[in-house]
């Protein structure tokens, strides 16, 4: 059975994780849990599955998970999620917000824990660290973000034949087709309606930027060890072709399937094998519109593709100048971008300001490479620190 840690275990990448585990409960063993703040949900989940450990976001909330579960060992704050991360598991699934994935996911790679990765700041702000601890310990870093995951299908049974290009889709998110200034005036509930996948409010507005976008570039690059001028987006806004790869010869090879997030998740926690997300295929032609499988006689009748406008999305090509820029330009531009989204959800700045303050953040980059997570997270504080001054 293989025991696993979900940090993040109360947000979407994470119930559904857990769902996953509950219907292969002779596969699975959620052996840890964490979340910030929904601890009421979290308090549920301990008594549905048992963990060994847990980690909430402060003391007051470690006491009263503690109290109530006083076999389970609590901890708390970001220092709980790296104390966490070093527990006895099998695989770690990463579905954290943000940079706050980034040192729980060195220690348990530390630990030589492998990692089911659905936190794409972790690869943005520290690619090459990670990367180099991975192969040093020997540890699988297996994409759950459904393109990443597609490029990771594709590429399987293809070890040494030399990619030309990843064509990396996206939906377009909710702004699709607009002008740069008709976004002036976006509200946060415009923002958070994505036409396609259910997400953290957070992911959802960096769709709507397309700053989710730019970031998947950079993960791109780190897990694939392709250079980003190699790496396309092209805009399809069915989200049944998740991502696709182009090899020399020209064939290209997508992996394709309905928007649904259990499929990478299963794949990265039951590595190499699939598991059985749907039932055994009855032969009768009514079923292929009930039981959940692609329909391409229906769905596949217009599958379209575009590129993107990045003249309106501008957070593309800030993420295209970070990755060309290397040294800290990566790491810059993920803070600033983290702080103005959640500002941007508070209330307290406009849609367009956060692409334009990120691009005057960036003008502060440094060009050594970090060589630590801890030098990592000082770029980041000083890169939300620029952010709020521009605000204000």
């Amino acid at each position: 059975m293989k025991k696993v840690l979900i940090m993040g275990s109360t947000g979407s990448i994470g119930t559904q994780a857990l769902e996953i585990i509950r219907n292969n409960s002779d596969r699975f063993k959620a052996a840890g849990l964490t979340c910030r703040s929904r601890v009421d949900s979290l308090c549920s989940q301990i008594k549905e599955f048992r963990p060994e450990a847990v980690c909430v976001g402060n003391a007051e909330d470690a006491a009263r998970v503690k109290s109530e579960f006083p076999d389970v060992e609590v901890t708390y704050g970001d220092e709980g999620l790296v104390e966490t991360a070093a527990m006895d598991c099998d695989i770690v699934l990463n579905s954290l917000m943000g940079i706050s994935g980034l040192a729980p996911t060195y220690e348990a790679i530390s630990r030589g824990r492998d990692i089911a990765l659905a936190n794409k700041e972790t690869l943005v702000a520290g690619g090459r660290l990670v990367t180099d601890l991975c192969r040093e310990k020997g540890v699988k870093l297996l994409p759950v973000d459904s393109e990443h995951s597609a490029i990771f299908q594709c590429l399987e049974g293809n070890a040494g034949r030399k990619i030309r290009r990843i064509l990396l889709t996206a939906s377009g998110g909710p702004f699709r087709g607009r002008s740069y200034e008709s976004m002036k005036d976006v509200t946060i509930e415009q923002a958070l309606n994505h036409p396609k996948w259910s997400m953290g409010s957070k992911i959802t507005i960096d769709s709507a930027t397309m700053m989710n976008k730019g970031l998947e570039v950079i993960e791109a690059r780190w897990l694939f060890d392709v250079p980003g001028e190699r790496i396309d987006i092209h805009v399809h806004p069915q989200s049944i072709v998740h991502s696709m790869v182009e090899f020399m010869d020209g064939s290209v090879m997508a992996q394709m399937g309905m928007p649904d997030m259990k499929i990478p998740i299963g794949l990265a926690l039951n590595y190499p094998d699939r598991l059985s997300l749907l039932p055994e295929f009855s032969g009768r032609d009514e079923d292929r519109t009930t039981d959940g499988s692609l329909d391409l006689f229906t769905t596949g009748r217009d599958l379209t593709f575009e590129q993107p406008d990045r003249r309106v999305f501008r957070c593309i090509d800030l993420a295209y100048e970070a990755l060309k820029e290397g040294g800290s330009a990566p790491v810059v531009m993920n803070g600033a971008n983290e702080e103005l989204v959640a500002m941007f959800l508070a209330g307290r700045i406009g849609f367009l300001d956060i692409p334009e303050t990120i691009e005057k953040v960036m003008s502060h980059v440094g060009h050594t490479e970090p060589s630590s997570v801890a030098e990592v997270l000082d770029i980041d504080r000083e890169a939300r620190r620029l952010a709020k001054e521009y605000v204000k």
